[in-house]
């Protein structure tokens, strides 16, 4: 089976970063060929009874390391686009579909061999290619029917409601706040994976965007949480909570000034925890990240911690029976993520059988598919939140604590990319 894989190199690159350079949408190493299907010869001339130079991509490399390979042959990395006149074959570019190795290091992706689109495309053939198979185009569709979907809720909610409240009251201000994070991830997403292939600088462009997207909208369902959410639970509530931790642990402590420094320290917290989340992900497009699709994973788990009180809440009061909305879409918000960031890791079906899930049913539209019903979940008890709010609004939303929060938080993801993409490390790796 090694042999057949292009050598016992192939397990610790199965593990590690395998190569430098640019990662796909999800941090993705790039596909191994399959014990089906054996990898075309890589070195132009080469006899074919000799020995097989594995291609520079598959090679290890030690991590925070830079330049070539370690065990690198110098010519391997050129020669892997050289084909054999004899053998036949249309040159790349004359070809709609390509296999990983008539592609980039760069814009191969981990597991997957066939699908690639043309490099460089033009715009209009970027988005002709939404209704073409490639390894792109589920993926583009995973979030454009939901950016539809989501376009949809939220003109009901703001317009079509019935609510004597209008649109522009300060009431829904964090509202807007947050459909604008849900609808900018989608967009940004999908954006990222039609545009991808127009060129390096370009790549790095949008799937920073799309970090940065993420990140916004984290923050978004912050504020979302924090004027809806929130004022709601006992947890933090001084009136509840300090006989309730007196009868239980038997401190006499009064919770007023700590729920105060709680709720002065959520947002400003979040912004923080927005920033250093798309400063590590761009990072991780470099050589110093091993596990980069992990760490992306993992950074934007973060963000998730500030809905920790209505976890507390559940486990110390009866959520369930108070809110059973917020409850059950909750949980199931949270199961559905924990899905999706297994896929997102685990690279399963892919891996299992390299070239099988090309098109069709890989871990990157399944990670898609399962944020989506995350996200679905969350809009209902965000919008549940809402309700309960307007029938007894404890303070009117500041424009400087919603929407100039999430302007300054614009400005500081802009300086965050343009600081990546003014280094030529960070998007022209070899």
């Amino acid at each position: 089976m090694e042999q057949l894989l292009g050598g016992s190199g192939l397990v610790l690159n199965l593990q590690q970063r395998p190569r430098s350079g640019h990662k796909g949408p999800d941090g993705d190493r790039p596909g191994l060929p399959s014990a089906r299907e054996p990898a075309p010869e890589l070195a132009c001339g080469r006899p074919s009874g000799a020995p097989s130079t594995m291609p520079r991509r598959l090679q290890p490399r030690v991590t925070g390391t830079k330049g070539p390979p370690a065990t690198a042959a110098g010519a391997s990395g050129a020669n892997r686009h050289c084909h054999p006149a004899a053998s036949g074959d249309l040159p790349a570019s004359a070809k709609q579909l390509l296999r990983w190795d008539e592609v980039p290091d760069d814009f191969v992706e981990c597991f997957i061999l066939s699908g690639y689109r043309r490099l460089p495309c033009t715009a209009q053939e970027c988005l002709a290619s939404v209704l073409k198979p490639t390894n792109e185009t589920l993926n583009f569709w995973t979030h454009f029917i939901p950016l539809l979907l989501f376009l949809s809720k939220f003109c009901r909610l703001f317009f079509l409601s019935g609510r004597d409240v209008p649109f522009h009251h300060p009431w829904l201000l964090p509202l807007w706040c947050y459909a604008s994070g849900v609808l900018l991830t989608f967009a940004m997403s999908c954006t990222a994976h039609v545009f991808s292939c127009l060129s390096l600088r370009l790549r790095a462009a949008f799937f920073y965007l799309d970090y940065a997207s993420i990140s916004y909208y984290g923050f978004g369902s912050t504020v979302a949480y924090y004027y809806y959410l929130l004022p709601g639970l006992s947890l933090l509530d001084a009136r509840v909570m300090t006989p309730y931790v007196q009868q239980r642990l038997g401190w006499h402590v009064d919770c007023t000034r700590l729920i105060a420094v709680y709720r002065a320290l959520v947002l400003p917290v979040a912004f923080v925890l927005a920033v250093a989340c798309t400063v590590a992900c761009c990072k991780s497009r470099t050589d110093w990240c091993a596990y980069p699709f992990a760490l992306r994973t993992f950074v934007f788990i973060m963000p998730l911690s500030m809905a920790c009180p209505i976890m507390l809440e559940s486990w110390l009061f009866d959520l369930r029976g108070e809110n059973p909305t917020l409850f059950v879409h909750f949980y199931r918000r949270y199961f559905w993520l924990v899905v999706a960031a297994f896929f997102n890791v685990s690279k399963i079906p892919e891996r299992i059988q390299p070239g099988l899930f090309d098109i069709i049913g890989h871990s990157h539209q399944l990670f898609h598919i399962f944020t989506f019903l995350s996200i679905y979940d969350q809009v209902y008890y965000v919008e549940e939140g809402l309700r309960q709010f307007l029938q007894a609004p404890p303070a009117a939303p500041t424009f400087s604590g919603t929407v100039g929060y999430m302007l300054l938080l614009v400005v500081c993801l802009g300086l965050v990319i343009r600081k990546f993409l003014n280094n030529p490390e960070f998007y022209s790796k070899k």
